[in-house]
C-alpha cells in the first residue's frame, strides 16, 4: 500500500532531530510522499528548503488564520508572485482559512478571501483551516465562485457541512481525530461521505492519534488513522487505501509519486 499524508507540520521544531529517521520510518509503514504547509512569511523559506521531491517531501505556501496580524499588504503580494512562478515542490497555497477561537474572524476573512483569489489566479489547491467555521468558509468559496481543488483540513464537522463542501468540490481531511471513540460526530461523518471525497492527513506533531503523546504525532502513524477510517467503513485497509491514494493525487494535481 501507497499513502500520502496531505498535511504534516514536518518543518516544526519537534521533528529538528528526528526528521530524517522519521521519515525513513513513515516509508518503511508505506508513507510514499508528505506536504508541508506553510503558515506564515517568515516560516515560508524553512519550508522551501526541506522541500525535496525526489524523497516525497512537498510542500505549499500560505497565511494561517492565526497569523494573520504580523502580515502586511505586500505579503499577499508576495505570496502570489511566488506561486505564479511555479517553484519546484510547491503545490498548493495553504494553510489558510478561518478559526471562530482565534482572534478578529472579521480581518481573517479578509485574508481568507483574498488567498481564495491567488490560488484561483495561480490554479493551485487550497489547503484550508477550519475551526468552528465549516459554514464561513463555504460562504466565501461560493461566493468566490471557487471551481479549483482544495483540502478542509482535520475537519470535524457534521456530515450535512463536509457534504456541502465536497458538492462544492472540497476534500475532506481525515486525521487522528477519528481514532477516538468518544468523536461521534466527526466518526459518522467519515463513515458516510464517499470515500472519493476523503483525504488522509497526521498534521504532525499535532493531532496525535489514540495511544500518542500530545505535540508527538508524526506520518509514521498515518496507517493507524487508515486503518481506523477502515473500520468506521467496515471495509478493509487494504481496500480503501487506493482510492485514498489517488484523492490526494487528484487534490495536489500529481499523476502518481
Amino acid at each position: 500500500m501507497q499513502l500520502i499524508d496531505a498535511h504534516c507540520h514536518f518543518d516544526f521544531p519537534y521533528f529538528d532531530n528526528i526528521r530524517d529517521q522519521e521519515l525513513v520510518r513513515a516509508r518503511q509503514e508505506g508513507v510514499s510522499a508528505l506536504v508541508i504547509p506553510g503558515v506564515r512569511r517568515h516560516d515560508w523559506p524553512r519550508v522551501r528548503a526541506l522541500s525535496a521531491p525526489e524523497q516525497g517531501v512537498w510542500y505549499c505556501l500560505g497565511i494561517h488564520p492565526w497569523y494573520v496580524d504580523e502580515h502586511h499588504e505586500q505579503d499577499l503580494s508576495l505570496l502570489e508572485s511566488t506561486l505564479a512562478s511555479l517553484p519546484p515542490g510547491c503545490v498548493g497555497l495553504g494553510e489558510c482559512g478561518l478559526d471562530a477561537l482565534w482572534g478578529d474572524i472579521d480581518r481573517q476573512q479578509e485574508w481568507f478571501r483574498a488567498q481564495v483569489g491567488i490560488a484561483s489566479r495561480v490554479n493551485l489547491p487550497l489547503i484550508i483551516h477550519s475551526v468552528k467555521t465549516h459554514d464561513q468558509i463555504y460562504g466565501v468559496l461560493r461566493s468566490a465562485n471557487w471551481s479549483g481543488r482544495a483540502l478542509v483540513h482535520g475537519f470535524s464537522g457534521s456530515y450535512q457541512q463536509a457534504r456541502k463542501l465536497v458538492d462544492l468540490g472540497c476534500y475532506i481531511g481525515v486525521g487522528g481525530v477519528i481514532t477516538y471513540a468518544r468523536a461521534h460526530k466527526t466518526r459518522d461523518t467519515m463513515a458516510r461521505l464517499p470515500i472519493e471525497a476523503l483525504v488522509l492527513e497526521t498534521d504532525a506533531p499535532d493531532m496525535a492519534p489514540a495511544g500518542v503523546p500530545k505535540g508527538k504525532n508524526s506520518p509514521v502513524y498515518l496507517p493507524q488513522i487508515m486503518r481506523a477510517l477502515a473500520g468506521l467503513r467496515g471495509q478493509s485497509a487494504e481496500q480503501i487505501a487506493p482510492t485514498l491514494f489517488e484523492n490526494a493525487c487528484k487534490l495536489y494535481g500529481w499523476s502518481g509519486v
